[in-house]
């Protein structure tokens, strides 16, 4: 790709570490700011109490420089801010972090992000199995001019690290839709909590060891890429560090297109907890791209 006079010297090498597609949708390195990523906030009308109780954990990202108890900072890939989504600290809570966007036209996409994962540090021992998983999950939809039959479509990965207290490691994906719920009086709101833990089906061969340091503060950078065609809306490529796993038997959550959500698409990744104590997420860069 020939150099862009507008894109500086940072923005050049974090883009060097990616293998984006042609066109680049965007480039967030979280040594610029929050680049857009925000709070996963529920539907409700009239009343926030009306929101879904799963959403009504979440808690906005934060910027972080991984600060800890025994060397200070450890900070990003090749800089000092890295994005933090952190768990409340009750086991199976989750927390979510989405970026908004829609397309201009449905082909090919490709989404890269390098992300670490760690409990809180709150005691001198390992932890490994203290994170019951992280993720991250695309939410589509088609053009207003695609007719009878449009859905919304969601592909959900996530890496389940460990279920009450034994470590399983494996990537899994989601397909089966959740219970829609009406929110308000006007017909205008619904809602529904897609990251409920039942429903998670494992990707064939998706048992994975992920590289996970000696003591509760050390944290090692991992690459994800996972390709989606918004024109068949299905899943082409999915890779974690050197495995590219089997995505043919992969599918998405897909429900009725809704009324006023044409050609969204919009990206979220998430952590879960599997004790009482806080799970980190934490996003050093993320690339989309798109061939369009």
């Amino acid at each position: 790709m020939p150099p862009n006079p507008r894109i500086g010297s940072h923005d050049h090498a974090t883009l060097s570490r990616f293998d984006p597609l042609s066109r680049i949708i965007c480039l967030d390195d979280f040594d610029r700011g929050f680049c857009g990523w925000t709070q996963l906030v529920g539907n409700y009308e009239d009343d926030l109490d009306a929101m879904l109780p799963g959403y009504a954990q979440h808690s906005s990202p934060m910027l972080s420089t991984i600060g800890n108890w025994d060397s200070g900072s450890h900070g990003g890939v090749d800089g000092d801010y890295v994005l933090k989504i952190a768990t409340p600290p009750r086991a199976g809570a989750q927390n979510v972090a989405i970026k908004r966007l829609t397309f201009r036209q449905p082909g090919p996409i490709r989404l890269e992000a390098y992300v670490t994962f760690k409990p809180e540090a709150s005691e001198l021992r390992l932890s490994e199995t203290d994170i019951r998983s992280f993720g991250f999950l695309f939410d589509l939809q088609g053009s207003d001019q695609a007719g009878p039959g449009s859905e919304r479509v969601m592909p959900h990965v996530r890496f389940l690290n460990a279920s009450d207290g034994k470590h399983v490691q494996k990537w899994q994906f989601k397909r089966q839709a959740v219970p829609i719920v009406p929110i308000g009086t006007d017909n205008k709101t619904i809602s529904h909590y897609h990251l409920a833990p039942d429903g998670w089906e494992d990707l064939e061969g998706g048992e994975q060891r992920l590289c996970y340091n000696e003591i509760p503060t050390k944290i090692n950078w991992h690459y994800l890429r996972f390709d989606f065609d918004l024109a068949a809306m299905q899943c082409t490529h999915f890779q974690c560090n050197d495995r590219v796993f089997d995505v043919s038997g992969f599918d998405s959550l897909r429900i009725p297109a809704m009324k006023n959500l044409w050609c969204m698409l919009n990206i979220a990744f998430f952590a879960e907890t599997d004790t009482d104590k806080r799970a980190f997420l934490y996003l050093d860069s993320v690339c989309l791209s798109g061939d369009f």
